[in-house]
């Protein structure tokens, strides 16, 4: 299941349903902060992710 949500296309294609969304109700600025806060997310997940992989290997 991780590497689903991890994957290049869950990202292309939750950008893609986003960006429609932002297009049709005309929040470009949402649509673009929303993209900062996923990427934010998604390294901080990375990191934490090695930092317990790291801590397993203990």
């Amino acid at each position: 299941m991780k590497n689903i949500f991890n994957s290049r296309a869950w990202n292309i294609m939750t950008l893609v349903v986003l960006g429609f969304v932002a297009v049709s109700t005309k929040e470009i600025v949402t649509f673009v902060m929303l993209g900062f806060v996923m990427i934010m997310l998604s390294n901080i997940y990375d990191k934490l992710d090695e930092i317990s992989k790291k801590a397993d290997n203990k």
